[in-house]
């Protein structure tokens, strides 16, 4: 399946001084965030990837036309240099589209522009390009195939740290807890989608602020939840968290490397949509 990566965001919560480029192409360790997602997605055999771009394009682009696979692979080198002869590849049996979807266009509007990539293929995967996950995504697929939904979208805990305060008529507090208790779930960021979908994604419009709820009134809209790992990149806490632990080699969502398999949901799944947009 096509895999659409929405990777224009400014990424403000995460910024360095001086760092223009967008949120997936951070860095953790020596290879970029965007990069990440996308060998979690060819590691399951998913390798036609379309790329929505907005701010910071030129870094995408740049990135991957100078891509240099010595990085993460083994070599022979001879002729002093003349001839590199890779033993492994990564993004060799890749294919890439990249396409301007504008600077401040919203996801869904991103995703109706590059429509015309998706071809006639009834089903095809989406992502935010900023969190990464040990999902299984085959069995994430498989229950939206046998299901008559239009969407399945990954639901997690929530990540928060805060608590959550309740009080009586008096504004005596009764109760406090983590908000990691209260039975939510958040939208995970990814997505396993029908081109049903656009039919109910207007112009203009947000995937999961205006497609998905429509979807989810007609029971529509699957939730895979899952509670196994699951990272975001939005803040410079947590990229440095991801940080170390590609440094630890503790790398959950690094499938390709043989060390981990991918966890499956435990819960059965259920119609519902997370409240939350990235």
């Amino acid at each position: 399946m096509k895999v659409v990566l929405f990777c224009g965001g400014y990424g403000m919560r995460m910024r360095d001084e001086g760092h223009d480029a967008p949120k997936p192409m951070a860095m953790i360790g020596d290879r970029p965030l965007l990069w990440h997602v996308m060998r979690y997605y060819a590691h399951f055999g998913h390798t036609e990837f379309i790329l929505c771009l907005g701010y910071g394009a030129w870094a995408v682009k740049d990135y991957f036309l100078h891509y240099d696979e010595t990085r993460s692979n083994d070599f022979v080198l001879r002729n002093g240099g003349a001839t590199v002869d890779l033993l492994s590849h990564d993004i060799a049996d890749w294919t890439i589209t990249f396409v301007q979807t504008g600077l401040e266009t919203p996801i869904g509007e991103r995703l109706r522009r590059v429509r015309p990539h998706l071809g006639d293929d009834e089903m095809f995967l989406a992502n935010y390009a900023d969190v990464l996950t040990d999902v299984s995504l085959d069995d994430m697929v498989q229950r939206l195939t046998d299901s008559d939904a239009v969407a399945s979208m990954l639901a997690t805990p929530p990540q928060s740290s805060f608590h959550v305060v309740r009080s009586d008529d008096d504004q005596r507090v009764t109760d406090i807890h983590s908000v990691a208790t209260l039975e939510l779930r958040e939208n995970g960021g990814y997505f396993v989608l029908r081109r049903e979908v656009f039919d109910v994604l207007g112009e203009g419009e947000d995937l999961v602020g205006h497609a998905l709820p429509r979807l989810a009134k007609e029971r529509k809209v699957l939730a895979y939840e899952y509670d196994g790992f699951w990272m975001p990149a939005d803040t410079l806490k947590e990229r440095a968290q991801l940080e170390q632990m590609f440094v630890s080699g503790d790398r959950p969502w690094a499938l390709w490397e043989g060390r981990t398999e991918p966890g499956v949901s435990r819960r059965a799944p259920r119609t519902a949509i997370a409240p939350s947009e990235r």
